[in-house]
């Protein structure tokens, strides 16, 4: 089996967390390499697009969250290997990625700017994405969101759902998804029920 380090910021959330909690319900040893952040400026540089999460495999890296996560869910069957059901996967995790930058853009910017950008991407794109993921969600049965199973669109989604009901993003209500998408709070509570996630932070 190839040897696996996940670099990825010193905190239970962002896009690397999904991997993470892959590997551990796949049962796949890793090194997590959790960087905290006033070492990053120097470590930035390294990083293949100076980002994170990276991930290696056997001392190679690799970048973008959406393709580790595909691989990864590869090596811990949380990827569909139908082609639809893939792409299914695909698109979940993907629009989660696209509202996500829209928010991250607005992370430094002056506070004037920033409240009135986030209250904007709340009552738009922001409702917009929840509502159809919830749409998404109920058409394919209420539970997951391909393949009828445990995916890692349903790590991704849940994930940010956690996040956004966390209240740590200024200018957008922690109760915003409770209120658009109830049924992707459900969705969030349940996989956070699975056993392998209770145990990763039991011990995280």
């Amino acid at each position: 089996m190839s040897k696996l380090k996940l670099t990825y910021f010193d905190f239970n959330g962002g896009r690397g967390e999904s991997v993470r909690l892959a590997l551990s319900i796949g049962g796949v040893p890793f090194e997590d390499r959790r960087v905290v952040f006033k070492d990053w400026p120097a470590l930035k540089a390294s990083m293949p697009f100076a980002a994170l999460p990276v991930l290696e495999i056997d001392g190679k890296q690799v970048a973008q969250s959406n393709s580790i996560n595909r691989y990864v869910g590869k090596l811990c069957d949380l990827y569909p290997s139908d082609p639809y059901q893939a792409l299914l996967c695909d698109e979940a995790m993907d629009a989660v990625e696209e509202i996500v930058a829209k928010i991250s853009a607005t992370m430094f910017i002056d506070e004037d700017a920033k409240k009135v950008q986030r209250e904007a991407i709340a009552a738009g794109p922001l409702t917009l994405y929840l509502a159809r993921l919830q749409a998404y969600l109920k058409e394919r049965g209420g539970e997951f969101f391909a393949a009828e199973r445990l995916t890692m669109a349903d790590l991704v989604v849940s994930l940010w759902v956690r996040s956004l009901r966390g209240g740590h993003l200024d200018y957008i209500a922690a109760d915003l998804t409770d209120k658009v998408a109830p049924l992707l709070v459900q969705h969030q509570v349940r996989v956070a029920q699975h056993p392998a996630i209770v145990a990763y932070y039991q011990d995280h």
